[in-house]
């Protein structure tokens, strides 16, 4: 009788472990995602109202991400500033960007930015970055005409789409 009700917990205990296994193996890879850097190129950059539209670009995704079932890994906004070292810096150095991914647990890390040329339209820019090859992944484009926050929001919305159809 012991026999047998410790081959059953045998049994039991490798179905649980192969329940785990698998259920690492598919689990959604894990996103940080950068504060967006506002690049405005316009004859009055920087005006406090970019600083708020650029600052909210950021939790959108995120809350997007989250929404498919992403988990999303904080990174501390002084080390994001520390491995900056330089306007576009994390935009332009994925490499860096993945390390700083590193530091964290990070599966990818999503940099962004805003880029206005103009008064009449800005880009959301987004680059996907591979934390374990170091190596960008995924770039992705969004045009913006008019500065409303449905229409920012429908751009962060588009952006996420592209990003988990890279990642899937």
């Amino acid at each position: 009788m012991k026999k047998n009700k410790i081959v059953k917990l045998h049994s039991l205990f490798f179905a649980l472990l192969m329940c785990m296994t698998f259920a690492d193996v598919s689990a959604n890879p894990r996103i940080a995602v950068l504060d967006f850097e506002l690049k405005d190129m316009t004859l009055a950059p920087r005006i406090p109202a970019e600083i708020i539209r650029t600052a909210s670009i950021k939790p959108l995704m995120e809350n997007e991400l989250k929404k498919s079932g992403y988990d999303i890994v904080s990174i501390n906004p002084d080390a994001q500033q520390l491995a900056t070292a330089g306007a576009g810096y994390l935009f332009d150095h994925p490499d860096v960007a993945a390390q700083l991914g590193k530091q964290f647990n990070a599966d990818y890390v999503i940099v962004g930015r805003l880029h206005k040329p103009s008064f009449l339209f800005f880009y959301l820019m987004t680059h996907l970055v591979d934390v374990k090859k170091e190596a960008l992944v995924g770039e992705y484009l969004y045009e913006v005409k008019g500065g409303e926050k449905k229409i920012i929001v429908k751009g962060v919305e588009s952006l996420t789409e592209k990003i988990i159809k890279s990642l899937n």
